[in-house]
């Protein structure tokens, strides 16, 4: 019996296989981090948090970058918020710097109903999500965001 040969056959494939592992790799390469920082503390997150999300962007500029705030932590999102230790840090000006970094701020309607607030008295950069808890968990199993807690 006379096998058969097929000139190139082996170089071939190799030059295929590693094609794809090239094409992997490069994908890998541009995959863009996606990050939840999560904030239900105002007072002692908030002024943390923003200076950690800014080092972040810092280092990591194409990174996607969603703040969730929910109960105690959607103060610093308020109109005129100040930190209460440091009022010379302005909130508002602190977030619409990273706004306009691509940084996209949620606040939880379950909390402003509990604390009867209204959408009119957070800043205008900031969006609103039913609940900030079940939108921390949607973007972490289904979107593939980490998640960082400051």
């Amino acid at each position: 019996m006379h096998k058969r040969r097929y000139p190139g056959t082996p170089r071939a494939l190799a030059s295929a296989l590693l094609a794809v592992g090239l094409a992997a790799t490069s994908a890998s390469t541009w995959a863009q981090d996606k990050v939840v920082y999560h904030i239900n503390d105002a007072a002692a997150q908030a002024t943390a948090g923003l200076r950690n999300i800014r080092n972040h962007l810092d280092v990591a500029p194409k990174t996607q970058i969603v703040v969730v705030t929910h109960a105690e932590g959607i103060g610093f999102l308020r109109e005129g918020a100040k930190d209460g230790k440091n009022p010379d840090i302005d909130y508002n000006a602190l977030v619409n710097a990273l706004k306009s970094r691509g940084v996209r701020f949620e606040i939880c309607e379950i909390t402003l109903r509990g604390a009867n607030l209204k959408k009119e008295q957070f800043t205008m950069d900031a969006d609103f999500v039913p609940s900030g808890v079940a939108r921390i968990t949607a973007l972490q199993s289904r979107e593939g965001f980490a998640y960082i807690k400051p």
